[in-house]
């Protein structure tokens, strides 16, 4: 997520805090440059120029003159700054309304509103223990309606029968009364798209925002698709109303610039933010923290917590004992691997934790994720008696475990020898006394799980 910029953005930074004192001059350079980054990573060109001149006005007043680090004071402007620009109240979904409360999704064919009409509804099943009712409008995309309903299903919640046939206004009134008979508490509505914004879409929208008195209108917006969003988020306000946005695909944008500008163009508050395809992967958005990833600041907070929703803690817990004892095998490994998978990919992982960002394009050129599962094919090829004593796998056995993951044989070298350093800090560990000991030590330094990126020069970049 905005790693383009955040390179750029460091960049710049990295020039003016190496410098004991800047001048109006050097002011104006690191304002035309980071007036450069913002306009090629999607910010439109009126938010650009109100950012750098409030940027700009504050940067040369005599605080900056006369600090001690005037380029870390800079840097704090900067990031002031953008956190205006990015905050706003009511960042929170609004469920303040007699049950069943309704959110409408609303936005353009392709922008993600089905998939993400279920994440939202997975989210307040399992965080706020909300029964939700997940309803499909979209009568004109093939097997849309069908979508949602497995969608419903492999989140384990409720999706309105379908009745074929049936308009989007009789499908809202139906909705409506079938979670108030089944005392739901949400219904979310998927209202349908177009490849673009025409009349008969938001006539229709309008329609069924008049029955169904939604508390919550969310414009689902592709991150990827640059100023177009302004435009969409513009005409949807206007014509609609929205309460909020949810961005869409923001992992798969470096740029992804229009999310700062949408939030001026509507003047709503960005409310979630869609992180990649599977069901679990929307983050409620927080200025602060995303602020801090622009900035190339990371955002361990928000690790922490997809940590401890995600990390199954006794599992844990009994790995963290083995471990203490020195008692590490590659069936041990394998579990470590999972875990980390459930966190999300590696580049995000990396994204999160301040100064790595830099490294996220280089981690995935060398496999990032595709090595990781490797490793994981390759340890499931082994029998169970090879996992637990890998000292048996010799050139024979090798070749037999290469053959079953798909692999060289010299990929399954690089494992053994990940797991015999691995194992060997374990046991390192135990002596230090445990963890938190060890957190000072260089040994750290490798990667906690054996170092699966062998092919960035035996490294892994922290």
């Amino acid at each position: 997520m905005f790693e383009s910029l955040s390179d750029k953005l460091t960049s710049i930074f990295n020039k003016i805090t190496s410098r004991g004192v800047l001048s109006e001059a050097d002011i104006d350079a690191t304002m035309r440059e980071i007036r450069i980054a913002l306009l090629e990573a999607d910010v439109s060109l009126p938010v650009v120029k109100d950012f750098i001149a409030q940027v700009k006005e504050q940067a040369k007043g005599e605080k900056i003159v006369r600090s001690i680090q005037p380029g870390q004071m800079v840097i704090k402007i900067v990031h002031d700054e953008l956190l205006k620009l990015l905050s706003s109240e009511n960042e929170q979904l609004n469920l303040n309304t007699p049950a069943p409360a309704v959110i409408l999704m609303v936005g353009l064919q392709g922008s993600g509103k089905t998939t993400t009409a279920a994440k939202i509804a997975k989210r307040l099943a399992d965080k706020q223990r909300k029964k939700v009712l997940l309803a499909s409008l979209d009568i004109y995309r093939p097997a849309a309606q069908l979508q949602l309903e497995q969608l419903a299903k492999q989140i384990g919640g409720y999706s309105l029968p379908i009745v074929e046939g049936e308009k989007p206004e009789a499908i809202t009134k139906r909705a409506l009364d079938y979670a108030k008979k089944g005392v739901f508490d949400v219904v979310i509505l998927d209202s349908a798209g177009r490849l673009h914004i025409d009349q008969p879409l938001m006539d229709e929208v309008k329609q069924v925002k008049k029955i169904a008195n939604p508390i919550e209108v969310l414009l689902c917006a592709d991150a990827m698709i640059g100023q177009d969003a302004c435009i969409v988020a513009k005409e949807f306000n206007e014509q609609i109303g929205i309460t909020g946005l949810v961005l869409t695909r923001i992992d798969g944008s470096s740029r992804a610039g229009a999310a700062l500008s949408m939030k001026m163009v509507a003047q709503v508050p960005i409310k979630f933010l869609g992180l990649g395809e599977k069901l679990d992967e929307l983050e409620e958005f927080h200025a602060d923290r995303l602020a801090g990833r622009i900035l190339g600041q990371g955002d361990v907070v928000s690790l922490v917590e997809k940590t401890m929703e995600t990390i199954d803690k006794e599992e844990t817990e009994k790995l963290a004992a083995k471990m203490m004892k020195g008692a590490f095998t590659l069936e041990d490994m394998l579990a470590q691997l999972k875990q980390i998978q459930k966190l999300g990919s590696i580049g995000g992982i990396m994204g999160m934790l301040p100064g790595m960002g830099k490294f996220t394009a280089a981690v995935e050129a060398a496999g990032g994720d595709k090595i990781i599962k490797k490793q994981e094919a390759i340890i499931l090829s082994m029998t169970l008696k090879e996992r637990k004593n890998p000292d048996i796998i010799k050139a024979s056995r090798k070749k037999r475990i290469a053959a079953g993951a798909g692999v060289e044989v010299h990929d399954v070298n690089k494992l053994l020898k990940s797991y015999e350093q691995m194992s060997a800090m374990m046991k390192q560990m135990g002596k230090f006394g445990g963890m938190t000991k060890l957190l000072g030590s260089a040994m750290l330094k490798k990667s906690p799980f054996g170092n699966p990126f062998g092919g960035m020069g035996g490294k892994f970049p922290f």
